[in-house]
């Protein structure tokens, strides 16, 4: 017994050009985009039911924008108008707000607020709110930037990326750097506990009892750090930090320390001590571009979670506190553990580990940057690895 027979589609050039566009805009609009595949499979002839395994819904659906195409073509496949009170603001209204919060500035201020802006073009303070909201429009907001000169700049963070995505086997990857001139604070009146129903408060005065500078060496990939607090921040320091650093890396492994361009890092007390340790290659970051060293990213976790809101009356507790939270650090758990294993076919490692110069090192910006970016500026989106043990 026959059914019903199905309306035929037969689309003309430039209904056909139309669909093919809409099927393709999937982000815009998904429903319009799945309706406009159901009639371009139908324009083939093809029974709902094949059209609808091809494209997984149901018979039903396909007879319905079947129907709704040969009734009101293709503006048939969209939404009617819902429901509700007409706009009461048109196109040209909200391009003007927009255009007036761009290009303008209120008299007197330097940026508009959602009162001023309804005040001056007649609308409701929310409507201009709504607006705003719509076009992610922040007039109240701004962020600040800087803009790297470093010629080097490119092969700068292919270098350091480089390190960090594909790290050389038998081989430790270390940013370094020093958190300098960290205060001692304390409240001038007991810090109120947090209770139910209310904040922890604090007041805003503090008295200052001295400071002290943090060197740090994060091992981006196990999460462990080396840090040390010293009462200064020179090279001497720094050079004690290296020392440090030494005592706590395996013997026998290259290291690669990730540095910014502060000039106790180049210092000739410095260059001495690498001479001595031709084990030590150092990766500087472009100008203005230290936050791509990993230990600044640490820095940040140091500060908010443990010496923002800490209360210390003396340098030596302010110390203590640094350090039980290098201990906790060291504690959590690596998330790329076991990934070591895949360094051993790293086709850079016979480099790495070829004996470098006994010459004194030179360290401009570009020479640095010269033989480091010619070892990893290639393959520097290798899959992500671990550093391996020896």
């Amino acid at each position: 017994m026959k059914g019903r027979p199905t309306p035929r589609i037969t689309l003309e050039p430039a209904q056909k050009t139309e669909l093919e566009r809409l099927s393709r805009q999937k982000r815009r609009g998904r429903s319009v985009a799945f309706r406009a595949q159901i009639v371009l499979r139908c324009d083939a002839g093809r029974p709902d039911a094949a059209v609808a395994r091809e494209l997984r819904t149901t018979n039903y659906t396909v007879g319905v924008w079947r129907k709704r195409f040969l009734a009101r073509g293709v503006e048939g496949l969209f939404d009617e108008p819902r429901v509700g009170a007409p706009r009461q603001i048109g196109d040209d209204r909200i391009e003007e707000v927009v255009t007036q919060t761009l290009e303008s500035t209120p008299q007197g201020a330097t940026h508009w607020s959602t009162r001023q802006m309804a005040k001056k073009l007649g609308f409701s303070q929310s409507s201009i709110s709504r607006i705003w909201r719509a076009f992610g429009l922040q007039p109240h907001r701004s962020e600040t930037f800087v803009l790297s000169k470093d010629p080097q700049l490119v092969a700068k963070v292919r270098d350091i990326v480089g390190l960090y995505l594909s790290p050389p086997a038998n081989a430790l990857v270390l940013g370094v750097d020093e958190k300098s001139q960290i205060q001692a604070l304390s409240r001038s009146q007991p810090i109120l506990p947090m209770s139910p129903g209310a904040l922890e408060r604090r007041t805003p005065d503090y008295f200052r009892h001295g400071t002290t500078s943090l060197f740090a060496a994060l091992d981006g990939a196990t999460g462990k750090v080396i840090g040390r607090c010293f009462a200064r921040h020179r090279s001497q320091e720094f050079r004690a930090f290296l020392e440090l650093v030494e005592k706590s890396v395996p013997a026998g492994q290259e290291v690669h320390l990730v540095l910014d361009n502060y000039a106790t890092h180049k210092t000739a007390l410095v260059q001495r001590w690498l001479l001595k340790h031709p084990r030590y290659h150092l990766h500087f970051t472009p100008t203005h571009a230290s936050w791509r060293n990993q230990v600044e990213r640490w820095f940040g976790l140091l500060t908010a979670r443990q010496i923002k809101r800490g209360s210390h009356p003396k340098v030596a507790s302010l110390v203590h506190a640094i350090e039980d939270f290098i201990a906790h650090t060291m504690t959590i758990p690596s998330r790329r553990a076991g990934s070591a294993r895949r360094t051993k076919s790293s086709p850079r490692s016979p480099a790495l580990r070829t004996a470098p110069s006994k010459s004194i090192p030179d360290f401009s910006q570009n020479s640095m940057t010269q033989e480091t970016s010619e070892r990893f500026g290639v393959r520097s989106t290798v899959g992500m690895t671990n550093r391996t043990q020896q």
